[in-house]
């Protein structure tokens, strides 16, 4: 086995340099009782969902290529929106979306600006299509002013901007001005990730800003507020030479035709997949009520589905796993020590992480 092993490894091709180091992205996954770290919503999709979906499956020609431009569904993403639909595109995640925008509009000797602190993929993206990189911090609060926003786009001068509203991990929202600020003070394509906007209260969307600002460009996806995270589908609405533009770098069929008609029956079920959002928002305010209360445990101002903490004591996020409880840890982060974030889960699933918490900081 010894030999073998020395005899394929000096066969190994050597992996691209700025990739030796590398460890692959992902949140930990491991099988507890109670699962709070990928923001996933609890709830299932809509029981007439994976019926209408199965159906509309049986009638696809398999044995052909899918739709390459997915007309169908823009069509159907462009009237949720009240956009034309040349000002959307599809792709495999938010993910493959963000890829797809820095592979077009970053490379070598372009830039990117994201924010700190803000999601951890950004940099990945920017290294995996060779663009530099940069941060500007966010206040005490997790907010970005339009002053900063403005002299962080003079400062750096990006190709891109990159910014999550609400954030990821704070869950706080960026304001209309600051977005403003971004485009009108820079030559950048402005793109607000909203991955978890349609849990924010209504006005936190900047798409109504897509006819002000055109550089603007947002990013949706179906894996948060439409319960479908294994369907892996993203969007975004833009100018139409973005979307000519995005599509000079998609790999050919890149949206399999079962995606395309998961989407489209989302979409016209709407109402249903979204009605739990309320929930969602209750939950989210009595474990902050709970937190608060303690007075020892500070919790960021989030509008997602789920709170940012910092407990008082170092280590939270193995005490809670050693309990069944999975959270994100995030305390080798910059300015991020000793914080953990929570997705919101089920009442019961909630009531454990808060008992767990509870146990771990009074000592129990």
């Amino acid at each position: 086995m010894t030999a073998d092993r020395t005899t394929a490894e000096a066969a190994r091709v050597p992996v691209r340099d700025d990739l030796r180091t590398v460890t692959p992205y992902g949140a930990p996954q491991a099988e507890v009782p109670v699962r709070l770290n990928t923001n996933e919503t609890a709830d299932p999709p809509p029981a007439a969902y994976l019926v209408t979906v199965a159906e509309r499956i049986q009638r696809l020609e398999l044995n052909r290529y899918p739709d390459r431009p997915h007309r169908e569904l823009r069509v159907a993403l462009a009237a949720r929106h009240d956009v034309d639909p040349d000002r959307v595109w599809a792709a495999n995640g938010s993910n493959e979306v963000l890829l797809q925008l820095l592979q077009a509009y970053g490379g070598p000797g372009r830039s990117a600006l994201y924010v700190r602190p803000g999601y951890s993929m950004y940099p990945e993206l920017c290294r995996t299509t060779f663009t530099a990189g940069s941060e500007v911090d966010l206040d005490d609060r997790f907010e970005l002013s339009p002053e900063v926003a403005a002299a962080a786009v003079a400062d750096h001068d990006p190709d891109l901007v990159l910014i999550p509203s609400p954030n990821n991990p704070a869950g706080t929202p960026v304001g209309h001005d600051a977005i403003r600020a971004l485009h009108d003070r820079s030559r950048a394509l402005i793109v607000v990730d909203e991955a978890y906007v349609e849990f924010a209260p209504a006005g936190t969307s900047v798409v109504a800003l897509l006819a002000e600002l055109p550089r603007l460009t947002v990013v949706r996806t179906f894996s948060k507020a439409f319960r479908l995270a294994g369907l892996r589908l993203g969007y975004l609405l833009a100018a139409p030479w973005v979307v000519d533009d995005v599509q000079k770098v998609r790999l050919p069929y890149h949206l399999d035709a079962l995606t395309q008609v998961a989407g489209l029956v989302a979409l016209e079920q709407e109402s249903q997949f979204l009605e739990h959002r309320q929930r969602v928002a209750t939950e989210r305010e009595r474990m902050r009520d709970h937190l608060e209360a303690r007075g020892d445990v500070e919790v960021a101002p989030s509008v997602a589905n789920f709170l940012l903490l910092r407990p008082p004591v170092d280590g939270l996020f193995d005490r809670l796993l050693d309990r069944g409880i999975l959270v994100r840890d995030f305390s080798d982060k910059p300015r991020l020590e000793r914080c953990v974030r929570v997705t919101v889960g089920t009442p019961t699933e909630n009531d454990a992480f808060l008992a767990a918490l509870d146990a771990v900081l009074d000592g129990g």
